[in-house]
């Protein structure tokens, strides 16, 4: 147990709270063991699992997206070079989607910006009239990417 780190030295060198880390406990998709006095411990291979979750958040990816992708690393030992170049190749794919979802709000945004009056006739993002409820678009900002429409998980 010397080796392991208590929930405020992880919170601490991951940058995450302490409440963030018992609910992504709470998810699997980190472990802590508990000391005598029934204080989570963490090993210290459980930063790395939290960088990854952290960029893996931060670029888009759902907390299922990223159950998925740490299911594939290896139980029992610290993972390896190669158990994370398998797991980025495998969201790689999602990546350059979500790339190109962003490019295509970014270049809408840029000519609606770009004319100075945020015209509504012009806008590839608008909604006149709720044309959107006619066409049977899904709910939400029906004209973004659908990378860009998921819905937030509420916590």
């Amino acid at each position: 147990m010397h080796d392991r780190l208590p929930v405020g030295e992880v919170a601490h060198r991951s940058g995450f709270a302490a409440s963030a880390l018992r609910y992504y406990e709470s998810q699997g998709l980190i472990a802590a063991t508990r000391s005598a006095g029934g204080q989570r411990r963490y090993e210290r291979s459980v930063l790395r699992r939290l960088a990854f979750i952290r960029a893996a958040s931060n670029v888009g990816l759902s907390l299922e997206e990223i159950r998925a992708e740490l299911d594939r690393l290896p139980d029992g030992r610290t993972p390896n070079r190669a158990d994370w170049e398998r797991i980025s190749h495998h969201w790689r794919g999602r990546l350059d989607e979500q790339i190109k979802a962003l490019q295509r709000l970014r270049d809408g945004l840029e000519n609606c910006i770009g004319c100075g009056c945020l015209s509504l006739k012009t806008c590839a993002f608008s909604n006149p009239d709720d044309q959107a409820a006619e066409d049977d678009r899904a709910p939400g900002a029906a004209y973004l990417p659908p990378l860009l429409r998921k819905p937030h998980p509420v916590r």
